[in-house]
């Protein structure tokens, strides 16, 4: 998620902006905390599935994927 994104969603969700231009330095920090836990608590889900249909070679890549988001 961008940024910009969080900004909007803050917006939308009645964040009051009252700091000048530093003023979303603090959500877009909790922001991406909140999206870091998320995205180990989905990655943590893909590689503790046992479905026969889903083996080891599917789940590792999956959690790794969802890792990685937050990388880029």
């Amino acid at each position: 998620m961008t940024k910009e994104e969080m900004i909007e969603l803050a917006k939308q969700a009645g964040w009051q902006y009252a700091h000048g231009e530093s003023g979303y330095e603090a959500l877009w920090a909790f922001g991406k905390l909140v999206a870091e836990k998320e995205r180990e608590e989905c990655a943590n889900i893909c590689e503790t599935l046992e479905l026969p249909e889903w083996p080891d070679k599917v789940r590792q890549p999956l959690a790794k994927a969802i890792r990685k988001r937050g990388q880029e």
